[in-house]
């Protein structure tokens, strides 16, 4: 309830009731819904040019010949008007003056019901009489099942189980947008169809989930259909539908002649890092494989899909495993941290890919958020211009190749982001690195070194080559050594940031 009770020139003003009347059967109203109906002086309802209203044929068996009946029209029905607030301007003026009317009985004692399909404050007509009126007038708000409960009980099919997390969105959203947000969830129900089903069916299909989705049309109303989405057809489908994403607990993997490996980048610590993309695929994945510490970041999933972990030191063999799942019909995941195209595991499976044995197996690579730019994000923006990344690591390249990289990008004036630099069986790099750039390189040379961005531990700190201590960097931090145009500058919240000009010189 909201609003207060007041008096205007000694009458006692009315009271506001937001009616839900629900998806469209008048068996589903509740009995609070009733009551408020049959409490009112005025009931309104809001309507179509055409005059027509779907909410009060809802309510009709409840309404009495001495209600006053207040019938809302909306003054267009399409976003074409001459209006010189364009279509919002028009719509703004209808619902001030709809409210004024609304007030008017309020403030001559009068109880109003104001009439809403569905729920009144769910993607409903009526929230626009709240927003003006509910501040002023004693309010209550009787919630009324909606379109997306009544749907799913049509379906016969639960809507989400466990941890799984619904998602809904209005079919009015650009198509990227509908993609990446039906990628990324698990349960979904999209509405506002009718001349939006085209871009939602092709969204449903970028996403990966057309031949998941359900359609349901007028859910307890005459003219209710309900089927496969894929096989509706678009000319078909009115305003007053609606698409579904069940829930996938207890889903059977469906039997495929072959299935895909999707070599997906997590983000340099987990959920919050992963692109919608990349979560639409491990939802969506039959198995996930990859080193256990980056298969741990990865957050629940459905149940049913299958985790394969493993050591960090077998690559090759982790690549050949889904590749060879996906030969048998799964679809696969293969988890890398950061971007698995950036010193992981995209090359290692793009290999083993290239065998005649695989060449067949199709295989994407999906795109994560390097180290190298959380780091600089953290820090500024020192890779604000030409860099170079190179890996410490000499288990796969000779110290010798490193180091003439490391003169080269010092050459150059590059600024330079060094991953792996160091781990418990390789203490020397780090050292050694820092000694060979500053033959090349101002002592003073901002150094930002960056441990476990976006995780729990999360340190950034901006020093100076010549005060960089190996002993404090191991294999969860990078650092970023500056070129000779990189500033750092201590803010007033004590904060030091970095950045590299853009302009050179």
């Amino acid at each position: 309830m909201s609003g207060v009770t007041g008096n205007q020139g000694g009458n006692t003003v009315g009271r506001l009731y937001g009616v839900g009347l629900g998806p469209g059967d008048p068996e589903l109203l509740t009995l609070a819904a009733v009551k408020a109906i049959a409490a009112a002086d005025v009931v309104a309802y809001h309507s179509a040019r055409h005059g027509r209203s779907i909410a009060r044929s809802i309510a009709a068996p409840h309404l009495r010949e001495d209600h006053v009946e207040e019938r809302l029209m909306y003054p267009l029905t399409v976003e074409t008007t001459d209006h010189p607030g364009g279509y919002r301007g028009a719509l703004n003026d209808f619902y001030e003056e709809a409210a004024a009317r609304l007030a008017a009985h309020l403030d001559a004692g009068r109880t109003v019901a104001v009439l809403a399909e569905g729920d009144p404050l769910f993607y409903g007509s009526y929230q626009h009489m709240h927003k003006r009126l509910a501040h002023r007038y004693d309010t209550t708000v009787i919630p009324g099942v909606t379109s997306v409960s009544a749907a799913a009980a049509r379906l016969g099919e639960p809507l989400c189980e466990a941890e799984e997390v619904l998602t809904i969105v209005p079919g009015t959203l650009p198509e990227d947008e509908l993609t990446a947000r039906l990628a990324g969830t698990d349960s979904a129900v999209v509405m506002k169809l009718g001349r939006t089903f085209p871009t939602v069916r092709r969204a449903l299909e970028r996403a990966g989930r057309l031949e998941d989705a359900r359609y349901v049309e007028r859910a307890f109303m005459a003219g209710e259909r309900t089927g496969r989405l894929a096989e509706v057809h678009p000319e078909t489908v009115p305003y007053f539908s609606v698409a579904v994403l069940p829930s996938r607990v207890d889903e059977e993997p469906p039997v495929r002649e072959r299935g895909e490996v999707v070599v997906v980048g997590t983000g340099p610590a987990g959920a919050p890092w992963l692109t919608p993309e990349s979560r639409g695929a491990l939802l969506n994945a039959d198995d996930l494989v990859g080193y256990t510490t980056y298969l741990d970041r990865v957050p629940v999933l459905r149940p049913g899909q299958r985790r394969h972990g493993s050591d960090n030191k077998v690559e090759s063999e982790r690549a050949e495993f889904a590749l060879d799942l996906a030969r048998r019909g799964h679809r696969v995941a293969v988890v890398s941290g950061g971007d698995p195209g950036v010193f992981a595991m995209a090359t290692a499976v793009l290999e083993v890919a290239s065998e005649p044995a695989y060449a067949d197996v199709p295989v994407r690579v999906l795109p994560g958020v390097t180290a190298a730019n959380a780091a600089a994000a953290a820090a500024g923006a020192p890779l604000g211009h030409d860099y170079a990344t190179i890996s410490l690591s000499d288990r796969l390249k000779p110290w010798d190749v490193i180091a003439d990289r490391l003169r080269a990008a010092a050459g150059a004036d590059l600024v330079i982001a060094l991953y792996n630099p160091g781990s418990k069986s390789r203490t020397h790099q780090v050292a050694a690195a820092r000694d060979l750039l500053l033959e090349l390189r101002s002592p003073d040379t901002p150094v930002v070194v960056a441990r476990d961005v976006g995780g729990p531990g999360q340190s950034v700190r901006v020093l100076t080559l010549k005060t960089l201590d190996p002993s404090e960097v191991d294999m969860r931090t990078l650092l970023l050594i500056g070129s000779s145009q990189t500033r750092a500058v201590e803010r007033a919240d004590g904060r030091t940031i970095t950045w590299t000009p853009r302009r050179y010189g």
